[in-house]
């Protein structure tokens, strides 16, 4: 087993609602609690889900599937029905939730789910903020000059990143119940005891330093200084 299958199970898991729901108690305490099973099949299963996730996640950037080009995702239901205008500045957004219909100004996106709509990440609406933030007045402090650069009118690009982000959601939320799924399946099939895995050694405790070819070493940045 490699580091990245190990990654993709945990992953798998975590991704579904129900892991939060069925470890609330446990999750009282910080950190995660991950179940592996010893069921082989089982685990594979989930690594491959979890790669899958990964590789929407990071908008087809990791884990890519054979034949698949890399930075490319599916494209799901939502469509732009109506551009909005590069004009007029969209200052806000609204979702009908009878028509399915993303309004942002003049432009209109459908269908979009009110599942995904409202989609949240620890109580962080993505597709909210990612809108809020694009609005004319865009939302977030203030403190520096610099925050009041902001774009001049909406542009193409923003509508396909809307979209992608849409599709991802879409895609995400029905992988909901086949998550929910083999996470019951892990908690009833019999998995290791932290004790039976290997343990790390203090060494391996340590958290990560940066080399110091990657960050610079003093010494050299002191020297090159006192040269010139």
């Amino acid at each position: 087993m490699k580091a990245e299958d190990l990654f993709a199970y945990v992953y798998g898991l975590l991704a579904s609602p129900e892991y939060v729901t069925h470890f609330s108690e446990e999750l009282t305490n910080p950190g995660p609690r991950i179940p592996i099973t010893k069921d082989v099949k089982l685990f594979e299963t989930i690594a491959k889900v979890g790669r899958h996730l990964i590789w929407l996640h990071t908008y087809g950037e990791r884990f890519v599937p054979k034949g698949k080009k890399t930075g490319t995702i599916p494209h799901g239901m939502a469509r732009c029905i109506r551009g909005i205008s590069e004009s007029d500045y969209p200052e806000r957004y609204s979702y009908d939730v009878a028509k399915r219909a993303l309004i942002i100004g003049d432009g209109r996106f459908a269908p979009v789910s009110k599942e995904a709509f409202d989609f949240s990440v620890s109580g962080f609406k993505v597709v909210q903020s990612w809108l809020a933030y694009r609005m004319k007045e865009g939302a977030g402090k203030k403190s520096s000059l610099l925050d009041k650069i902001r774009p001049e009118r909406w542009t193409a690009e923003m509508t396909q990143e809307l979209l992608e982000l849409l599709w991802v959601l879409e895609e995400t939320i029905d992988m909901y119940p086949q998550l929910a799924k083999l996470l019951d399946q892990v908690v009833e099939s019999e998995t290791f005891n932290a004790l039976e895995l290997p343990q790390p050694e203090d060494e391996e405790r340590k958290p990560p330093q940066a080399d110091d070819e990657e960050v610079g070493d003093p010494k050299q940045i002191s020297a090159t200084l006192t040269t010139e």
